[in-house]
């Protein structure tokens, strides 16, 4: 299948390639052919404005007659060069003239020079036609030459005569001037609909922009919430941290409160406890002794006092006050 398309694409390529080429050469043909008709048109009207005495640098007519074949057939256009110079002319030139015989007075003749004499100081062209079986009657004064033939185009004269007709200058000129138009108007619409196509497209990239940058603030903003977030539960955990830190002190040294009462509360009695060796002499000892400890009932309050003194610091501290912010925050 991609061989076939290939060869397909390659083929319509040079088709087109082809085609192109013979459209510009007939553009160009076309182009040279309107230039010199245009030119024919604009130097008749000049000439039959002007007279005979109008020459024209370079000159067109068609060949209405047979007298010129087979080198020149009717509806041939010929083209001449005007001569500046009488001795331009030589034998064998084919001259295009104004009659001056009785028959075709006047009229415009191309023929061909066979002889060349000058009569009272004048150049005098004697012609003849190369169909024709004998020559002209009167010969062509140099005054009434309007030019020598350069070359001529077969059959661009029926162009001429067909354009002159109605309907000829209706299909030559009126149509493919409408059909150029219709053409310029189409490619006109197909430009502006190219136009709103891009501009579509343009307004559709701009919307996509316009959405993507919506889109990137809304992410940034996510982010930053996020962001913020996550530094509020960091605070939160560092004084969820502190509070923990601080019920930890608290009851390190609670204990250590405690520790050391139980240790002045437990001191006494192992003093009590101690094994005592009691003897007749030492009746009175032990009673000075008992005596002396009874003023020490002061101590027990101390320890009181001690122990009422740490429980007020734990009541300052607002133990269960800790706890709640600490369960808040969890």
């Amino acid at each position: 299948m991609s061989k076939s398309k290939g060869r397909f694409s390659s083929i319509t390529q040079t088709i087109k390639f082809i085609t192109g080429i013979l459209s510009w050469i007939i553009l160009i043909i076309l182009v040279i052919i309107a230039a010199f008709l245009l030119y024919y048109f604009v130097s008749t009207k000049v000439y039959a404005q002007k007279g005979e005495a109008y020459k024209p640098a370079f000159s067109l007519y068609t060949i209405l007659t047979q007298s010129m074949q087979p080198n020149i057939n009717p509806y041939d256009v010929i083209v001449d060069v005007a001569v500046k110079n009488p001795e331009d002319i030589q034998v064998g030139d084919i001259i295009t003239f104004v009659s001056t015989s009785s028959l075709t007075k006047g009229m415009t003749i191309t023929h061909r020079v066979y002889d060349i004499k000058q009569e009272n100081g004048e150049y005098m062209y004697y012609t003849k036609g190369d169909d024709n079986l004998g020559p002209d009657a009167l010969p062509a004064p140099y005054s009434n030459v309007l030019g020598k033939v350069l070359f001529h185009i077969p059959q661009l004269g029926r162009i001429q005569s067909f354009l002159s007709t109605k309907g000829g200058w209706l299909i030559v000129v009126v149509i493919p001037a409408v059909i150029i138009i219709v053409l310029d108007i189409l490619k006109i619409f197909r430009l502006q609909t190219a136009k709103n196509q891009v501009d579509v497209a343009l307004t559709m990239e701009k919307d996509k922009k316009i959405k993507e940058e919506k889109r990137k603030k809304e992410i940034e903003r996510n982010l930053e919430r996020r962001y913020n977030l996550l530094l509020d539960e960091d605070e939160k955990k560092s004084e969820q941290e502190k509070i923990y830190n601080k019920e930890k002190e608290v009851a390190e040294k609670l204990k250590e409160l405690e520790k050391e009462i139980q240790e002045e509360i437990e001191q006494p009695k192992k003093e009590t406890e101690k094994p005592k060796v009691v003897t007749k002499s030492n009746d009175k000892a032990i009673e000075e002794k008992q005596t002396s400890k009874s003023p020490k009932k002061p101590n027990s309050s101390k320890k009181k006092n001690k122990s009422n003194s740490v429980s007020q610091e734990i009541k300052d501290f607002d133990l269960p006050k800790l706890k709640k912010n600490s369960r808040s925050n969890k």
